[in-house]
C-alpha cells in the first residue's frame, strides 16, 4: 500500500481516533480516561445571583466532541425563562432539591422530580425549569448531546414570570440581553 499523502486511505498520524495498524500507537495517557473532581469544575462563565453553573465535560476542558456535562444549582424559588435548545437533547439528573418542569406550546404540562430522578428534554420542546422549593437549593447534573450552545428564548404568556434569575451561560441567556 502506498503511503503517498494523496492516497485516499492515508490518515493523519496524530489523529487519536485513527486505529489503523500502520499508525503510531495512541498515547492513552494523553487521550484516555479523565477524572474531573467535583471541586475542580469550571465556574469561569457568566453567573447570575440565584444560580450557579459549572462545566465538567466540554471541548475546552477535556476535548469532548459530542457531549457536554456540568452542574447547575438553582437557588430557592428561582426559575428560568421559557426556552428550547434546538436540536439538542438534554438530560437532567436531580441530586438534591425539588424540580418542577413546565413544557408545551403554552407551558401547559407540568411534572416534578426529586433526588435520584432523571428528566429528559427532547429537541425543540418549549420548557421552563423551576425550583419548586422556597427554602432549599435545587442541585442537578446536566448533560447535553452536543458541545454546541443552542438556546431559543420564547415569549410565552403562560410562563411563570422569571424572578430576575436566568441561566446565564451559552445555553441559557437572559432574554433581555440582546
Amino acid at each position: 500500500m502506498s503511503h503517498d499523502h494523496d492516497h485516499p486511505h492515508d490518515h493523519s498520524h496524530d489523529d487519536p481516533h485513527d486505529h489503523d495498524h500502520h499508525d503510531a500507537p495512541v498515547d492513552w495517557r494523553e487521550h484516555g480516561v479523565k477524572v474531573i473532581r467535583g471541586d475542580q469544575l469550571d465556574a469561569n462563565t457568566a453567573q447570575t445571583p440565584g444560580m450557579n453553573r459549572a462545566a465538567a465535560i466540554n471541548a475546552a476542558r477535556v476535548g469532548a466532541q459530542k457531549i457536554w456535562a456540568g452542574t447547575v444549582t438553582i437557588h430557592p424559588n428561582a426559575k428560568t425563562g421559557a426556552h428550547h435548545h434546538g436540536a439538542l437533547e438534554s438530560v437532567i439528573y436531580v441530586v438534591r432539591g425539588h424540580a418542577r418542569m413546565r413544557w408545551g406550546e403554552h407551558l401547559e404540562f407540568t411534572a416534578e422530580a426529586g433526588p435520584g430522578d432523571f428528566i429528559f428534554v427532547p429537541p425543540y420542546v418549549p420548557h421552563q425549569e423551576i425550583n419548586a422549593s422556597t427554602d432549599d437549593p435545587l442541585e442537578c447534573v446536566l448533560v447535553r448531546s452536543d458541545n454546541e450552545a443552542v438556546v431559543v428564548n420564547l415569549d410565552i404568556d403562560a410562563a411563570e414570570q422569571p424572578e430576575a434569575v436566568y441561566w446565564v451561560d451559552p445555553i441559557h441567556r437572559n432574554p433581555h440581553d440582546h
